[in-house]
């Protein structure tokens, strides 16, 4: 026992200076020699025994973190929670929607009893009503069902898994196994992803995931997301396939901004970033049985109507913006076109228009409201929606010159494009840095004018549109 000790000791004491040296790649083949000729000596001193639940979880383990399966699997579960989303938003979606559209009526009603003045029903029903009502019927239901699904996998104990599998992959581009964790929270809300990253620990590889944490799409971009793969990639298809291949869509989506997030994670790491990744050990805890109804309600009441509450705020005085400047008019044009117009040879470069990237500009504070201030934009009166439903909303961007192209280039750049106002904002109190804050702003929007405007020159090249 006491030979079995000091060599315990001994490989401590390796072990330590194993982690002192500066090649990652010399030190981690140090450290799983010494894990591996060491293990008779550690367990010789040792003395264990193992439960059911253990057993459980190292059978469970290895699938879930195995070389082999451990990514396929985490793409199964991405794709299933992204199903459940999608498939299960469309009814309470619509329900919503038509509820507000009764209201609406009622509350026109009221306006033509008191005799209000057109403008004022412009500004409040037209503007401020239909913007926030958008919102809410569009983003609650999805926040409903992605927020507590996700809340179950990290009840359960399988999101550490991610990050154990995700771990390789990041020392690989020069980054923290940990960062896998605040891109998790960024599917929520890059704004809160910003404030997770501190809990890594090195300044060098914070400063990574703070600068790649937007692209990964947060709930603000997933009414867009989903709204476009819908109409445009899953077109001509109905019920479960439609939702399939709506899902494909936006898994695919989120993989490419994963690929984006590795490669500028490896440039910054070479470039003004450099460094020699740091080492972690990642406890692993037991899996457990979520408390289903708990985490529904806490994830519903908690982070759902948070984000909303945020939305709702920042919709409310964009409607009533945009509707301002879709009605006043300066030489016979209303001051909305004069922007649009002005936008419009730089929207065509990308595959867009000029209305979108006006959508993009006004959206700064919020990503939410892209959508609806692009569908105001489009309408001559400045007005939300006269659609009835998602067929008409599609024949407002078909009458638009809207293809395919338009639809693919509005995701990618919803996906690539700037942090919100409020990510942006967290950027500055965490970093206490002007120059991080502007990269921040920066890198992803040439990221984003770079891809769309390479996919729109490709395909009219080829003539695929």
């Amino acid at each position: 026992m006491e030979k079995a000790a000091s060599e315990q000791v001994m490989f401590v004491e390796l072990l330590e200076q194993a982690e002192k040296l500066s090649s990652s790649k010399t030190r981690d083949k140090i450290v799983e020699a010494l894990y591996r000729n060491s293990r008779g000596c550690i367990e010789a001193g040792v003395e264990y025994s193992k439960t059911k639940h253990d057993e459980r979880t190292e059978r469970l383990d290895s699938v879930l973190t195995s070389p082999v399966w451990g990514f396929p699997i985490m793409l199964l579960m991405l794709g299933a929670v992204f199903y459940l989303t999608i498939a299960g938003a469309n009814i309470p979606s619509s329900m919503l929607a038509d509820f507000f559209g009764w209201l609406e009526g009622h509350i026109t009603v009221l306006f033509k009893l008191v005799k209000a003045p057109d403008w004022l029903y412009g500004v409040l029903v037209l503007g401020f009503y239909r913007g926030t009502s958008w919102v809410i019927s569009v983003m609650l239901p999805p926040m409903a069902i992605f927020f507590p699904t996700f809340a179950l996998l990290e009840n359960y104990g399988y999101l550490p898994r991610v990050a154990f599998n995700m771990d390789r992959l990041f020392k690989t581009v020069g980054a923290h196994g940990k960062q896998s964790l605040t891109m998790a929270m960024g599917f929520g809300c890059n704004a809160a992803a910003m404030m997770s990253t501190r809990i890594i620990e090195s300044p060098r590889e914070r400063m990574l995931a703070i600068l790649t944490n937007n692209f990964v799409p947060c709930n603000g971009r997933w009414g867009t997301l989903i709204l476009l793969a819908s109409l445009f990639m899953a077109a001509g298809f109905t019920g479960g396939i439609k939702s399939f291949i709506t899902t494909a869509v936006i898994v695919g989506i989120v993989l490419f901004g994963i690929i984006i997030t590795f490669s500028v994670s490896w440039i910054l790491s070479k470039t003004v970033l450099s460094g020699v990744p740091t080492h972690y050990t990642l406890e692993l805890p037991p899996y457990r049985k979520p408390k289903i109804f708990d985490t529904v309600i806490r994830s519903s009441l908690n982070n759902s109507l948070a984000v909303l509450k945020r939305a709702v705020k920042v919709a409310a005085p964009a409607g009533v913006m945009t509707w301002i400047l879709a009605n006043i008019h300066v030489n016979g044009t209303s001051i909305l076109l004069h922007i649009v117009q002005f936008l419009d040879p730089l929207g065509q470069m990308l595959g867009l228009d000029g209305y979108i990237l006006m959508a993009f500009i006004i959206g700064l504070p919020a990503n939410e409201i892209v959508l609806p201030v692009l569908l105001m934009g489009y309408l001559s009166t400045g007005e939300l929606v006269d659609a009835g439903g998602i067929e008409d909303i599609k024949q407002i961007f078909i009458n638009h010159n809207w293809t395919w192209l338009t639809a693919l280039n509005m995701m990618l750049f919803s996906l690539l494009h700037y942090p919100c106002g409020t990510t942006l904002i967290n950027i500055y109190k965490e970093t206490k840095s002007k120059k991080w804050t502007f990269m921040a702003f920066i890198i992803p929007t040439a990221i984003a004018l770079c891809v769309t405007f390479l996919i729109a020159q490709t395909v009219r090249y080829f003539g695929w549109i």
